[in-house]
């Protein structure tokens, strides 16, 4: 589903990513784990467009994607809930949902959205500043969905939850596998939660892949040691 060829990027005149090869196979999950600033934001970024890419290359089935803006590459199959949600604090839950429907080329929200997210369709008139973030990352998650991406790019989705809304967007997620088969690619530092998702694990370290592991094999002490700071 999504092949990633040397993949170099940097920010002005420093390597940030430097020459990641890697495919996420169609209804995996893969979760890219390390420290911060190791370069997982980055490589998110510089997938669905945001950061440009100096070298290599990003295919979504097949299809060379590495120079497309961004919004070409949502039409195209990529969703993006980047860290820290990134909703509009002034606009109310149904219109930062229509956001995400700008690049799809669809006019209405699809009715399933809200089977996945209940919450938001009681909710649609309340202006996104005033959810609590377990609220604002369920909405984040809504808004990239709308545009039915094939592969969603979750970036520290759990970054300031509690952990029982951490367990009901683990839930949900795993939910939107079985039903459509989403590919997603996430980056992550809290272990418990990619467990709960993962089917493989690459170990990030200064914008490096250093380890690989899939959930069956995975040391769960190893993968610690490289989050630990």
């Amino acid at each position: 589903m999504l092949t990633v060829q040397d993949l170099h990027v940097s920010y002005r005149q420093s390597p940030a990513i430097r020459g990641v090869s890697f495919q996420v196979r169609r209804g995996e999950t893969v979760a890219v784990m390390g420290r911060n600033g190791m370069g997982k934001t980055t490589l998110l970024k510089a997938l669905i467009g945001l950061l440009p890419a100096h070298a290599g290359s990003v295919a979504l089935e097949g299809d060379d994607l590495t120079h497309a803006p961004s919004h070409q590459r949502v039409r195209r199959g990529m969703g993006y809930v980047p860290q820290g949600r990134m909703i509009f604090p002034y606009l109310t839950v149904e219109e930062n949902l229509r956001t995400g429907l700008e690049a799809s080329g669809q006019e209405e929200i699809p009715e399933d959205v809200y089977g996945y997210f209940p919450e938001l369709r009681t909710m649609g008139k309340r202006r996104g500043g005033n959810l609590s973030g377990g609220q604002q990352q369920q909405l984040a998650l809504a808004r990239a969905l709308v545009a039915r991406p094939k592969v969603l790019l979750l970036d520290e989705p759990t970054e300031g939850i509690q952990p029982s809304v951490i367990k009901e967007i683990a839930a949900t997620l795993n939910r939107l596998k079985a039903d459509r088969g989403l590919t997603i690619l996430l980056s992550e530092q809290v272990l418990s939660f990619a467990m709960e998702l993962a089917d493989r694990f690459l170990i990030i370290e200064r914008g490096e892949f250093v380890h690989e592991e899939d959930r069956q094999h995975v040391d769960r002490e190893r993968v610690h040691a490289y989050l630990a700071v």
